[in-house]
């Protein structure tokens, strides 16, 4: 092993302080902001709340840029971390103090994820009680499993059990997080519908070994007061593995749109393709036309209509906010260390058409039928930017 290799071993080791990581967890990134609303909002909270469901609100929606003060002096202006209806947020807030299960459904791309995990991170402190649903998740992802070579050589204990991040949240009081639920299979998205409904989860290889613990002596593990799921789910899985109707009546379900304004898209694309530069060391280089071209593109490709009224084919793919911060973010990347001076505005052409022929084959005539049409008659219009981008219409053959 290399010496420097050895050296970044040996900083891991240290523990996570000092660690660089490629994405922060929202409890550490925003460590200062849940400090501060902790102190700023005193009134009551909902059992095992770190924060007052307004406070919730204000941390996930942001204080409008206006400066707060707490009660011990600090002030601090919330910065907006989703972007998107307000009255949507405060919905979510009320569905998990009822301590109800919480389902994000939408579209790819439209931050489901990333508002689960903002929720749990201000009600409960942590974000990475996360099951990630696949067609190969199992049962005991969402339950326990067991430690095996503990298990054989002392029997069924407290300390061969490995609960899931479910049981865990359990005990603790907190909020519990499955990513794609309909991408499990049927057979374990029940395994959810008792734990909803009934709150506890028997572990009966533990009933009667004196191991009960927090379980009773039939092994059963009752959940603690603040106990909540959050699960999300993509419209276009629809139908992979279709939720029961008992599971769905568990669940409080939420519509996570699109972001409706153009300006506060492109900030939103601009925040996050500065950040994910910022990571790979190299600063953001594109202007606030070609910015918001990109981010026109995808809105016109998303919802068949462009900000003219013109008539779009939409593709088969989902043109998703995502995935025009990773559009931005390459294009970034390509001026910062591939540029020698190249206008990055041509670059877009290419970057586009490797997003829509993702899915479906003809959604590449899709795009050139909007060069064809929007592109074009923007250019008409004299528009400079258009103009050029009509012109490396070429790219996309």
């Amino acid at each position: 092993m290399s010496v420097s290799v050895r050296a970044e071993v040996a900083e891991e080791a240290q523990g996570d302080q000092g660690v660089r990581r490629q994405v922060e967890l929202p409890e550490d990134r925003y460590a200062d902001e849940l400090a501060f609303l902790a102190a700023y909002d005193d009134g009551p909270r909902p059992p095992g709340w770190r924060l007052t469901p307004r406070a919730v609100v204000v941390f996930v929606c942001g204080s409008g840029g206006e400066e707060l003060e707490a009660g011990d002096g600090r002030r601090l202006v919330v910065s907006r971390k989703f972007v998107g209806d307000r009255a949507l947020v405060e919905r979510c807030v009320v569905t998990l103090a009822g301590e109800r299960g919480l389902l994000l459904v939408g579209e790819p791309g439209t931050a489901k994820s990333m508002l689960s995990e903002l929720l749990a991170a201000a009600v409960c402190g942590t974000s990475t009680l996360t099951v990630q649903g696949t067609a190969g998740t199992t049962e005991d992802q969402l339950r326990y499993g067991w430690n095996y070579a503990m298990l054989l050589a002392k029997g069924p204990s407290r300390e061969a059990l490995v609960p899931s991040p479910v049981l865990t949240a359990m005990v603790r009081g907190a909020v519990a997080r499955v990513e794609e639920v309909t991408r499990c299979l049927p057979e374990v998205q029940d395994s959810l519908v008792s734990l909803l409904s009934e709150r506890r989860m028997s572990v009966p290889e533990l009933a009667g070994t004196g191991e009960a613990g927090r379980e009773g002596e039939d092994g059963t593990v009752h959940a603690a007061p603040g106990f909540t799921l959050v699960a999300t789910a993509n419209l276009r899985d629809r139908g992979v593995s279709e939720m029961s109707a008992a599971l769905k009546r568990r669940f409080n379900f939420e519509t996570v749109g699109p972001i409706d304004d153009l300006a506060a898209e492109t900030e939103l694309v601009r925040a996050q393709a500065t950040a994910a530069l910022a990571r790979g060391g190299a600063a953001f280089a594109l202007d606030e036309a070609v910015l918001e071209a990109l981010v026109t593109a995808f809105r016109d490709l998303r919802t068949g209509r462009s900000a003219e009224g013109w008539e779009v084919e939409r593709p088969s793919t989902v043109m998703s906010t995502a995935e025009a911060v990773q559009v931005a973010t390459s294009m970034g990347l390509g001026a910062a260390y591939l540029g020698n001076g190249r206008d990055v505005v041509r670059t877009l052409p290419g970057h586009l058409l490797g997003t829509v022929r993702k899915d479906d084959p003809a959604d590449h005539g899709r795009l050139l039928g909007y060069w064809d049409g929007p592109v074009r008659r923007r250019a008409e219009g004299g528009a400079p930017l258009w103009r050029t981008l009509w012109e490396l219409r070429d790219e996309l053959t």
